[in-house]
């Protein structure tokens, strides 16, 4: 067994940094709601889905036949992280119009934003299952979508015996870009300290100005934008979605989200990449099927012996 974990190290390595990067996209929705709100949104996951989807229908309209190539290439992955991200994030804003904020309104309680939340998510996954799938690319709802290749499988280098692609690389670079250019606006911009001020003491920001239903609605629009990117990168990397994507991966991003520490950005960077890492390690031993089971085991781990995550910073006591 040992030989074994030696051998297959590198790989699944390798394996743990494009899916942990993908977690860490996701996770970021989760704690950015969470520092402001107090909500663990756990229809997000479904913001994720429609992320996938929308590159999926914008990747049929091209339909490319063969891998792309060079500016062509880039061309494609811009194009399908902007759709993604403008999707999704609309989507999570509509998300927080018509199931939160009402709620919010009335005063009513953590739980029964909870309620609604799980209400929001399973409306959600039957509604693309027997309406928008059907209509958006003609085929049964319940069944795996596959996306058209358009990013060569390109050994770039080896480290050891590991392979890392050229959809490796892309993966984690964009995961990495895109996670240090949301720190930099919430850390160095006034919409930023908005967020923040809000998250640290809401009744204060009021008084200082600033617009709690302008900043929840920015706060779902970049988290929703983050799940989209991840949608259109997961499009690139495991070329297929359902209508129940979401369901596992986005519990495994809300690990990442307690792992690292929930309402921390860094956090949810941290925990992504960790959590990918472990459930790799941990699959070399007990198997593939066990993925699931490894991650969730880390979530009650955590909750259990360190509830505030590895950092245990939260949003509102982020530094500019």
């Amino acid at each position: 067994m040992l030989d074994d974990f030696l051998n297959q190290f590198l790989p699944s390595t390798v394996g743990g940094l494009v899916i942990g990067s993908i977690y860490a996209l996701v996770a970021l929705g989760y704690t950015m709601v969470y520092g402001v709100l107090r909500l663990i949104n756990f229809a997000h996951s479904e913001i994720f889905m429609i992320g996938t989807f929308a590159s999926l229908v914008t990747l049929l309209a091209f339909a490319p036949t063969a891998p792309l190539a060079g500016f062509a290439m880039v061309g494609m992955l811009v194009l399908l992280m902007l759709v993604s991200a403008a999707v999704s994030g609309g989507a999570a804003v509509l998300l927080e119009t018509v199931a939160y904020r009402p709620l919010r309104k009335r005063g009513a309680t953590r739980l029964a934003a909870l309620i609604s939340a799980i209400g929001a998510s399973l409306f959600l996954q039957e509604f693309f299952a027997l309406v928008a799938i059907p209509w958006l690319i003609d085929k049964p709802g319940r069944n795996q979508a596959s996306a058209p290749r358009y990013v060569a499988r390109d050994v770039l280098f080896k480290i050891g015996n590991a392979e890392v692609r050229l959809d490796h690389v892309i993966v984690v670079i964009a995961a990495i870009l895109v996670m240090v250019t949301l720190d930099r606006v919430v850390n160095k911009t006034r919409i930023g300290r908005g967020i923040r001020a809000t998250a640290q003491d809401p009744e204060a920001a009021v008084l200082m100005g600033v617009s709690i239903d302008n900043i929840v609605r920015v706060t779902f629009l970049l988290g929703g934008a983050m799940a989209g990117v991840a949608g259109s990168l997961y499009i690139m990397e495991i070329e297929n979605t359902s209508y129940f994507i979401g369901f596992v991966l986005g519990i495994k991003a809300f690990t990442a989200a307690v792992l690292g520490g929930i309402g921390n950005l860094r956090g949810a960077l941290l925990g992504g990449i960790v959590l990918g890492l472990i459930e790799n390690w941990g699959a070399i031993f007990l198997g593939s099927e066990w993925k699931d089971v490894i991650a969730f085991t880390v979530l009650v781990v955590v909750l259990m012996f360190r509830p505030t995550g590895i950092l245990g910073e939260s949003l509102q006591k982020a530094r500019a």
